[in-house]
């Protein structure tokens, strides 16, 4: 189960801002954000077991994030691996919109799942809950949360994380990671009669109705944040966690996006 905020084209100086949290069991192997060893113009972590990933970005300012679609009971151990409609997209050229349409006969092959897929230009929202060929969904500039439902579902969390972060981004974003880290790490679980009804134990509905999870053995394994400034300027910064929501490591990686060119070198500092 995860969490992402998106604003695109909100702020004229910051075109892309993501704020995600990313959930797992503990015990599931992950490789922590960084560039791919044979394609250093992606950044990302890795989910070591299926080898895809939830959240990433490239030297051509290509990102693309990805939730669970919350369904007890319904998932089949033979399905493909999700992740890795993210890390294709990452690795492909085809605009977000030639992406969604790629794949949107295929969906129904994987257990559920919300994708979004960008660019600097536009993003798509893909996913196999949507309405019968509405697979497919453009995204203008605006501000949106997908958790593990339907994008925009207002779920407790959903609610909570964007209250906390409509402000952003703003011109001290580079300076105010702490702020946000600190807006992602909010444990605060919903009153039982707000919870939703996803078929889950009502004591594993309150687990999950936190924007952060805290359990000895499932919960929020990172934070990240991506920013892309009108300069081309950039950073993606994670901060991972071991079980009870203990900090293990912070890896910052800024980044130059050439605008025109789409193209991206990596930085020692901004």
């Amino acid at each position: 189960m995860c969490i992402a905020y998106l604003a695109i084209q909100t702020d004229p100086d910051w075109p892309l801002f993501i704020a995600a949290n990313r959930d797992e069991f503990h015990a599931r192997p992950t490789k922590p954000a960084a560039p791919w060893p044979r394609r250093a113009d992606i950044i990302s972590g890795i989910d070591l077991q299926a080898k895809g990933t939830w959240l990433g970005i490239t030297r051509h300012g290509r990102y693309a994030f990805l939730t669970n679609f919350r369904e007890p009971g319904s998932t089949r151990v033979d399905a493909p691996s999700r992740g890795q409609l993210a890390s294709q997209y990452l690795e492909g050229q085809l605009t977000p919109q030639d992406y969604a349409l790629q794949i949107q006969d295929t969906v129904q092959d994987y257990n559920g799942f919300n994708l979004i897929v960008g660019n600097l230009d536009g993003a798509c929202y893909i996913g196999n809950h949507l309405p019968a060929g509405q697979q497919v969904r453009e995204l203008g500039a605006g501000r949106y949360v997908l958790s593990n439902h339907l994008l925009d579902t207002p779920w407790p969390k959903a609610k909570r994380l964007r209250r906390a972060l409509d402000k952003y981004p703003e011109n001290s974003i580079m300076y105010s990671l702490e702020s946000v880290y600190k807006i992602l790490k909010d444990g605060t679980k919903a009153a039982d009669k707000d919870l939703p009804a996803t078929g889950l134990s009502i004591e594993r509905e309150r687990l999950l109705s936190s924007p952060f999870i805290i359990s000895p053995d499932y919960g929020t394994r990172s934070s990240t944040i991506v920013a892309v400034h009108a300069t081309g300027h950039g950073i993606l910064s994670e901060i991972t966690y071991g079980p009870n929501g203990q900090q293990t490591e912070r890896h910052d990686w800024p980044f130059v996006v050439n605008i025109k060119g789409r193209s991206m070198e990596y930085i020692s500092a901004l």
